[in-house]
């Protein structure tokens, strides 16, 4: 397994891998398969804005994560940053991609100057995915109900921190 940052040069890649995550779990992310269609690549490539994936040896994707500083135009939220986008394929899940990814995270965001906590969004129903953050830190501060509407159904969605 390889850690590797990508890019928008990777952006068909990761376009086609990350459409696989909203159309095989659509319950689990704000984004729809259309959404995704329509999407840029969602970082800039800078300390404030990245995109990490973990390679196969030949370099498949088995998982990614994104990361957003908030306030790029407000100083009253430089503080904060959001993780986003996580995602392990199925196939690699229980293997610690998606604890090594968000490791990563936080690890960059920590050398962030001024940066002090890092937030993200959770569909409530996802217990895998709240029990990994739970156990590097984060904890959930808000539920909010019917948070995405999908096909006529609502998911809940938990809004989670961690201060670093």
């Amino acid at each position: 397994m390889h850690l590797i940052e990508l890019t928008s040069e990777k952006a068909d890649t990761y376009k086609a891998f990350f459409t696989q995550a909203v159309t095989l779990q659509p319950d689990f992310f704000r984004i729809s398969p259309a959404d995704e269609a329509e999407s840029p690549f969602p970082t800039l490539g800078t300390p404030d804005s990245f995109t990490l994936a973990m390679t196969t040896p030949i370099g498949h994707l088995m998982g990614v994560v994104s990361f957003q500083r908030e306030g790029a135009n407000r100083t009253k939220l430089r503080h904060k940053g959001l993780l986003f986008r996580m995602y392990v394929a199925a196939e690699y899940a229980g293997r610690g991609i998606g604890r090594r990814l968000v490791n990563e995270v936080i690890q960059r965001a920590r050398l962030l100057p001024g940066m002090e906590q890092l937030l993200l969004t959770v569909a409530h129903q996802n217990e895998i995915a709240k029990k990994l953050y739970e156990s590097v830190g984060f904890q959930s501060f808000s539920l909010e109900l019917r948070a995405m509407k999908y096909n006529g159904a609502y998911v809940d969605e938990e809004q989670m921190v961690l201060f670093l």
